[in-house]
């Protein structure tokens, strides 16, 4: 390994703090962040106190409330006001769903074919069902804009549906009445073999019985995600709400500190409130929403959940009915797109080039070799192959350059002796030599530079798409987690408990590497101290990214360890038997012995060199008179 690829490897350090500095909510903006939202909580808290002792709404289950007290309370929902909770069960080959006639709406819902792992205080993994929406603190509840209520509105939270299940068991209708002759409806239905359950609201009459002055119901949805991951930091990243306007492209609340976006008089195709590999979507058939206003809470990492995510969702009240669909299932990239209406995008492969070359390039590469080979392990080293073998022009461009510099390397150790240790004049000496001779410094950076895009990519890659999920190779059991070899006896800062073998290789292949590059790697125009702290940085640097690496998906972790064995294979192999050193040897003569071209980078960066050379001159003379 060079100095410029030591460049090159210090770019992409550096550009990872960058990243993570970035990424990291602002401490003083999160304080003000939870200072503003714990205000709004004592005021909602305060006024509900303040409403409470005004006017007490009776339970519906209290059988001592008077009539009157309900007509008060519920008005023209007062006959939906009594009565029992009872609950309810759809189900098809991949979900099933719990719902209530309390609210008509879903308590939760298990996937069936997906699995929740925890650990236990051995560390040892044990799989339980896996469920969303199931959190006590939810609400699913439309708010009924009532004129002659003390709230000014009725819950559908409050109310007793009356349930009516369809004949085959696949649907259910949940019907509250009301004084004025309407009524208001939910109708779920499953689809054989489907995530999707179809979502119907009819409202026939439901007009006479709202404040006229408000054209839209608000649907309010609140969402306490569960941690259904081994790895809650990167869950916690992946997770928040997407949604699509009609009129323009998708977008999302911040994934890593609090937000709210307010979209009011913004027609809203869907709103998805989303963990890292599954979601619950609610999206329209026909008629928009009429706008929403969300928000993105950040729960403390100690707390049983990830995240807060409330949806406030206007319907208008007008319709007769509303037709919607929820998606409550895995975030698989074809079932999602299935839907025509960039669904798919709530998968965070990344935006610009980088998510195009995730869902176009990646990703179906990935799934042609996996149907070919059947590992997704061994599907990976032959993906890590192919990305080598697609960037080795790159490579051989790297390595030729340092052979050519390589080829210097008695010349400059020459001037070493020859100029004893002036290291200003070695430096501008060398840089002559390289002009001479047209070696290019900066030849081996470049190359290492233009892979970061397919690095940052697969960054991207692993840790979203749910065909890694839970999926073993090796001694991984999770190739979108960390994988554990074993567990340290306490969690070290910035590290964490568990020690990632995958990334413990990468270490030792990277430091093996770095070890055999030295041997030609020349550092003597950089002068004894920068040397020495040049060359060891290029064993710490790996150190370093032990820290960023333990906890990555371990598909990434695998992908890295088996593309390091194969660039030391290829450098063996390229250095010792493709590259022809005495070629070299007689192309740089050939250069030398052509007329020289004034200006270049070379010209200037030598040209920088003479001029910070007359400078430490300059500063050496006014020494030497200071001390006459």
């Amino acid at each position: 390994m060079d100095r410029n690829t030591i460049i090159g490897f210090v770019l992409i350090f550096a550009i990872l703090i960058v990243w993570q500095t970035t990424m990291a909510p602002d401490p003083a903006e999160v304080a003000q962040q939870e200072q503003s939202q714990d205000s709004l909580r004592q005021i909602e808290q305060l006024r509900a106190d303040s409403l409470a002792a005004a006017q007490p709404i009776p339970q519906p289950v209290d059988t001592t409330a008077t009539t009157v007290q309900i007509a008060q309370a519920y008005g023209p929902f007062s006959p939906a006001a009594r009565g029992e909770e009872q609950f309810f069960t759809l189900e098809n080959e991949v979900i099933r769903m719990l719902l209530s006639n309390k609210g008509g709406r879903i308590v939760e819902v298990e996937l069936k074919q997906h699995f929740k792992v925890i650990l236990d205080s051995l560390h040892k993994e044990h799989k339980i069902p896996l469920k969303l929406l199931e959190d006590k603190k939810n609400r699913f509840e439309y708010l009924f804009p009532v004129a002659n209520v003390p709230s000014g509105s009725v819950s559908s939270a409050d109310l007793y549906f009356e349930a009516t299940k369809s004949g085959d068991g696949k649907s259910i209708t949940f019907r509250a009445p009301t004084t004025t002759g309407g009524y208001f409806e939910q109708k779920y239905s499953l689809q054989p073999d489907s995530y999707g359950v179809q979502y119907q609201l009819n409202m026939p009459g439901l007009n006479n019985a709202l404040d006229r002055t408000r054209e839209n119901l608000t649907l309010r949805w609140v969402d306490y995600l569960d941690k259904l991951e081994l790895n809650h930091k990167y869950e916690r990243n992946y997770s928040t709400i997407y949604y699509k306007p009609v009129s323009d492209d998708y977008d999302y609340c911040s994934c890593t500190s609090d937000d709210e976006e307010k979209l009011e008089g913004t027609a809203v195709e869907w709103v998805a409130h989303s963990n890292q590999f599954f979601a619950s979507a609610l999206l329209t058939k026909g008629n928009p929403f009429k706008g929403a206003d969300l928000k993105v809470n950040v729960l403390n990492p100690e707390d049983e959940d990830l995240k807060k995510l409330t949806s406030h969702i206007l319907i208008p009240s007008s319709a007769q009915e509303f037709n919607m669909e929820f998606y409550i299932g895995p975030k698989d990239f074809e079932t999602l797109r299935a839907y025509g209406n960039q669904l798919e995008d709530i998968i965070p492969f990344g935006r610009s080039i980088l998510g195009a070359a995730n869902r176009w390039v990646i990703r179906p590469l990935f799934n042609f070799l996996n149907s070919l080979i059947g590992v997704k392990g061994l599907a990976i080293i032959i993906l890590t192959l192919l990305v080598k073998l697609a960037l080795y022009p790159l490579t051989y461009k790297m390595l030729y350059s340092q052979s050519k510099m390589a080829v210097l390397k008695p010349e400059i150790e020459a001037l070493k002796k020859k100029l004893k240790g002036d290291q200003s004049q070695v430096q501008m000496e060398t840089m002559k030599l390289y002009r001479e001779y047209g070696v290019n410094p900066l030849g081996g950076c470049f190359p290492v530079v233009l892979q970061m895009p397919i690095w940052f990519a697969l960054y991207r890659f692993f840790p979203a798409s749910i065909e890694f999920r839970q999926v073993g190779f090796l001694w991984a059991t999770d190739l979108s987690s960390y994988d554990a070899a074993f567990w340290l006896p306490w969690e070290l800062p910035f590290y964490g408990q568990h020690v990632s073998l995958f990334t413990l290789l990468w270490v030792v292949s990277t430091i093996a590497y770095t070890y055999y590059n030295m041997k030609v790697m020349d550092m003597s125009s950089m002068g004894g101290g920068n040397a020495q702290m040049m060359k060891y940085m290029q064993y710490l640097m790996p150190v370093f990214f032990l820290f960023f690496f333990n906890n990555f998906a371990s598909g990434l972790t695998c992908y890295l360890v088996f593309s390091n064995l194969t660039n030391i294979a290829q450098t063996v192999i390229t250095k010792n038997y493709i590259i022809d050193k005495e070629k070299i040897k007689q192309e740089m003569e050939a250069h030398r012995k052509k007329p020289r071209k004034k200006g270049g980078f070379q010209s200037r960066l030598e040209e920088a060199l003479k001029q910070q050379q007359a400078v430490a001159e300059q500063r050496k003379a006014a020494g030497r008179g200071k001390k006459k």
